[in-house]
């Protein structure tokens, strides 16, 4: 089982940048393509950036040209750079394999909080 936990969270004005990380447990993680997701209070958990065990990354349109994805496999650790961030974005921050497996686990998540 591939444990995950995020951390880099927090408070910031519109405008501003936070970086998120994830880290893994297990070498798994260097095999899959995985994904960041987000998730605002009383709706699904969304699927914002994805990046293959290659480095290829896509990205919901929302997001596109603010948000950057990347990872180090050799860390097992996956990070997500977000500029420019607006009050939309406001929503807890998982990382996960994408497609979603059934042997990595979903972490406790952080929350960005974006406001003025």
């Amino acid at each position: 089982q591939v444990q995950l936990v995020e951390s880099g969270g927090g408070l910031v004005q519109p405008g501003g940048s936070l970086r998120l990380s994830c880290a893994a447990s297990g070498t798994a993680f260097t095999i899959y393509a995985m994904g960041w997701y987000r998730q605002v209070l009383g709706k699904q958990r969304a699927l914002v950036a994805t990046i293959t065990s290659g480095g290829t990354t896509s990205y919901v349109d929302s997001v596109k040209g603010r948000f950057t994805i990347s990872r180090d496999n050799a860390k097992k650790m996956m990070y997500l750079q977000m500029n420019n961030l607006k009050v939309e974005d406001t929503a807890v921050y998982y990382c996960n394999a994408a497609p979603l497996r059934v042997d990595f686990s979903w972490g406790q998540g952080t929350q960005v909080t974006v406001s003025s």
